[in-house]
């Protein structure tokens, strides 16, 4: 069911999202992956199931023989007539044949994933380039044209007239298909592209009530793998088997019914049982580090690096995966990006879709760095005391000592800048316009301090904040006059703080 290319695209996707929250100076770089990831996902190949499995199935007579995902659970009457799971029916009665695999009354698991990675693409970069017409590809190569926005617009219709939920393949509907739809309209009205998730928190409610059985112990019984609204009936597992990829995506924007399934999933499987040997769970390392659930992280953690078959490898073994013991020339993709989440160090799966970082497109920038040649191993904003932080290394020793010259944009006034280079003030800054100064400097280990003047922007989610960059209530929000750059820049020049000076001479 999840063999797709396209489910390597959208997994990948959130550990660049949690990354860039981490290290934003990598902006471009991670922006790049993405649109990338996002590319691929409109194309022909990434809809080939929808494109191409077209009406029912040739083998519904050997799906019970195989004991195809939940056909233990199917009533009689649908033996040898009932599609299974992963065949995508396009074409079958009520819908017909639908060859916008965006469009289409089913494939929610298409388009769910696929909003979920543009809205994350969007939150990176801060560009609105999926929210202008592009091109998905459809059956017999057909296009159709689509925003993201309307990608939201569409979900809202269908959680509006479908309170159960949408369909992925023709005729299941899938919990965890809609939590992770659900997550891409989150996170989109996060950003202040739509608002659309009140409809969804109605799904949520619903979810609660019929895809989950709880006692009046409040304890789950079972949980849906999926429910098929024309043949009727649903395909139910005991405890929380079905319910933890769910609770997965629920996380972020229904931290309550979320929690409620991964603590039963904790005391199901052991997570925080030291009498019992567990096997590794990627979701559920990454849910324990966001709950603060330290026993289950560590656990966790123990038995991936027991069972997952973590390794270097590459020519020159400087590469770093997981290989699940699999006899694979390349690591696996889905599974990777999963346990991936775990291995940042700071930040967990709920901080990043908190969208806390919004004022990292206005905020001072670093760019037009000479690299490879010029590393950069410092770049950020301290927006107390209004200075940029930034360290340069020597990226290609046969480069060392070249003149060069990096440029800090969307600085509120450029003329009022300073720039501290190892405890010297560098005297032949390049005012290149009102918010841009180029620094000329060698490719060499260098600390910089740039006093900006930038103290930090409170953005406005649902709407653009009023304040414009070139208001003067902006300006007084979030920066300091050249009197007091010059003063505070004085200060740490007189304590030392900055280390030894040795830039003067390369300026």
């Amino acid at each position: 069911m999840l063999s797709y290319p396209r489910f390597d695209l959208t997994d990948s996707s959130y550990v660049i999202m949690m990354m860039a929250d981490q290290t934003p100076a990598w902006r471009e770089a991670y922006t790049r992956i993405l649109d990338e990831l996002a590319t691929r996902h409109t194309s022909y190949w990434a809809a080939i199931d929808w494109n191409t499995f077209i009406g029912p199935s040739p083998d519904r007579d050997k799906y019970v023989a195989a004991n195809a995902p939940g056909s233990y659970a199917w009533p009689e009457r649908l033996h040898g007539n009932y599609d299974s799971p992963g065949w995508t029916a396009n074409g079958v009665e009520p819908w017909g044949m639908q060859p916008d695999p965006i469009g289409a009354d089913g494939n929610l698991f298409f388009r769910g994933w696929l909003n979920l990675l543009l809205t994350i693409y969007k939150y990176v970069s801060g560009d609105d380039k999926w929210e202008k017409p592009w091109e998905i590809a459809g059956y017999e190569n057909e296009k159709f044209e689509w925003t993201q926005p309307r990608i939201v617009e569409h979900l809202h219709r269908q959680y509006t007239d479908h309170p159960e939920g949408p369909q992925c393949e023709n005729t299941k509907i899938w919990p965890i298909c809609n939590s992770a739809a659900g997550l891409g309209m989150y996170l989109s009205d996060q950003l202040g592209v739509s608002n659309s998730h009140g409809v969804f928190e109605d799904w949520i409610q619903f979810m609660r009530d019929n895809y989950m059985g709880i006692n009046a112990q409040n304890q789950i019984d079972w949980t849906t793998l999926y429910y098929d609204p024309i043949a009727d009936f649903k395909v139910n597992v005991p405890g929380v088997a079905g319910g933890t990829g769910s609770a997965f995506y629920l996380l972020p924007q229904s931290p309550e019914l979320a929690t409620q399934i991964y603590d039963a999933a904790a005391n199901t499987f052991g997570w925080r049982d030291p009498r019992q040997e567990i096997r590794p769970s990627a979701n559920g390392l990454a849910m324990a580090k966001a709950l603060g659930d330290h026993t289950a992280v560590s656990r966790l953690s123990a038995a991936a690096e027991r069972y997952s078959d973590p390794k270097w490898f590459g020519e020159d073994m400087d590469k770093f995966s997981w290989w699940f013991n699999n006899d694979d020339p390349w690591p696996r993709g889905q599974p990777s990006a999963q346990q991936m989440i775990s291995e940042i160090k700071e930040g967990n799966w709920v901080d990043a879709f908190k969208v806390q970082h919004l004022d990292k497109y206005t905020a001072p920038t670093l760019g037009g760095v000479d690299y490879p040649n010029l590393g950069v191993d410092t770049a950020w904003n301290d927006k107390d005391s209004g200075v940029l932080h930034i360290g340069t290394y020597v990226g290609d020793r046969s480069r060392a000592g070249t003149a060069t010259s990096w440029q800090i944009s969307n600085l509120p006034n450029a003329s009022e800048a300073i720039v501290i280079c190892d405890g010297t003030t560098v005297s032949d800054v390049q005012l290149i316009d009102g918010n841009t100064i180029r620094v000329p400097t060698d490719i060499a280990q260098h600390q910089y301090q740039i006093y900006t003047g930038y103290f930090g922007q409170e953005l406005a989610r649902a709407k653009p904040d009023p304040m414009s960059a070139g208001s003067v209530s902006y300006a007084a929000a979030t920066r300091r006059t050249a009197e007091q750059n010059v003063r505070a820049a004085e200060v740490v020049i007189a304590s030392g703080a900055t280390g030894c000076p040795c830039c003067a001479g390369v300026t």
